[in-house]
């Protein structure tokens, strides 16, 4: 091999590596977020909330058709999970209440753990926090709430006692950064603490952590503000 070839190959080599390199960071970039970053409590477009069709806890059933026109705000939880579920619920309770002259407003909450949280179960656990007709409890297909949850609203959750991975369609390399915080009670389900705010034309809007007071103050400002703003029209 001449000394020209050996510097092609040579440069060749050192492409590959940091093509590698670049693709590993930018997929930890995009698969984490810092619990102290502000970034995503910004009111800013994250992306359309995309379709879905779950069952309430009054066993009627909603889709994202029933929530134009309103502003939400929707967690992910499950009704056996002890660690920030708790916390999670009793900030959606004390929201309903301050925002209680509101009508445009819904919150939603998502079950991750379908198989256990029937309506009827869920129907208790919203009776727990006083939860009224606003504030929606939903279920629904396991493989369905987890991809709304990882490609739709880019939250982190994960089923440690199931080797089955969702095999979600949408591809993650387009999609907006993940808000990714995960937690469990005794290893059943890891999910993240965040709220999302969608806005009355299905746009997620803000991310925010509910064990976290500062990013909660955070969030009844932008929930007030997209409370003012007028829906915008649907393309």
């Amino acid at each position: 091999m001449t000394p020209r070839s050996r510097l092609l190959v040579a440069a060749m080599l050192v492409s590959v590596v940091a093509l590698v390199v670049g693709g590993v960071v930018l997929g930890a970039r995009r698969d984490t977020a810092p619990e102290g970053s502000t970034d995503l409590e910004q009111l800013g477009r994250h992306g359309e909330v995309p379709s879905f069709v779950f069952t309430e806890r009054s066993g009627r059933r909603v889709a994202t058709t029933d929530l134009r026109g309103s502003v939400w705000v929707v967690d992910f939880i499950y009704t056996e999970c002890t660690e920030t579920c708790p916390t999670q619920s009793l900030q959606l309770a004390q929201l309903q209440r301050e925002f209680s002259g509101t009508p445009d407003l819904r919150l939603v909450s998502i079950t991750v753990d379908p198989a256990h949280d029937t309506p009827a179960v869920l129907r208790t656990y919203a009776e727990r926090y006083g939860a009224s007709e606003r504030w929606w409890f939903l279920t629904g297909d396991k493989r369905e709430i987890y991809c709304l949850a990882r490609e739709g609203f880019r939250l982190g959750v994960t089923d440690p006692r199931s080797a089955d991975v969702p095999d979600c369609s949408r591809s993650a390399w387009l999609a907006p950064s993940v808000a990714w915080a995960s937690h469990g009670s005794h290893g059943i389900v890891m999910h993240s603490a965040r709220m999302v705010l969608v806005d009355r034309a299905g746009q997620i809007r803000a991310y925010h952590l509910a064990t976290d007071r500062d990013s909660m103050t955070r969030l009844r400002a932008n929930l007030s503000r997209l409370l003012q703003e007028p829906a915008t029209p649907a393309r």
